[in-house]
């Protein structure tokens, strides 16, 4: 991963690299950093395990798309779940945990622009650290 940071007023800017999805695929350990933009619909992206080696790796994945055109769908693991809140102004979305159940940014109600980021921190747990719109854990 390459970035490059700049400090201007006590502010750091730090430009990530990008990559963009146009596939459903598996996401790549050394993946980690990167921001993932997805503008093409009912793509499913498969995290990796976590594991000891690889604690605190963290993703960016984020709807590039027409307003209420993709639906992106985060699967973690068998092993994995995804747990957090993402909030929102009519009800925030909840990650509850579930071992090999996806989280979904949901086609109807998503807009370019919504995103997640998550952060392996422990091993089975996937963490909701930011994000914006509607997802959905599944059933």
């Amino acid at each position: 991963m390459s970035t490059t940071s700049t400090t201007s007023n006590d502010i750091v800017y730090v430009q990530a690299s990008q990559k963009t999805i146009a596939a459903t695929a598996d996401v790549l350990a050394g993946d980690a950093g990167i921001d993932h933009n997805v503008a093409t619909d009912a793509l499913v992206l498969s995290l990796p395990l976590i594991e000891a080696g690889n604690l605190g790796m963290t993703y960016l994945f984020r709807n590039t798309g027409a307003d209420g055109n993709n639906i992106i769908t985060l699967s973690p693991n068998a092993l994995d779940g995804i747990n957090g809140t993402i909030a929102n102004s009519a009800a925030d979305s909840v990650a509850g945990g579930v071992v090999n159940k996806n989280f979904v940014n949901t086609k109807a109600t998503a807009n370019n622009g919504d995103y997640v980021i998550l952060r392996a921190v422990a091993l089975t747990k996937w963490y909701v650290i930011g994000g914006v719109g509607v997802w959905a854990s599944e059933a």
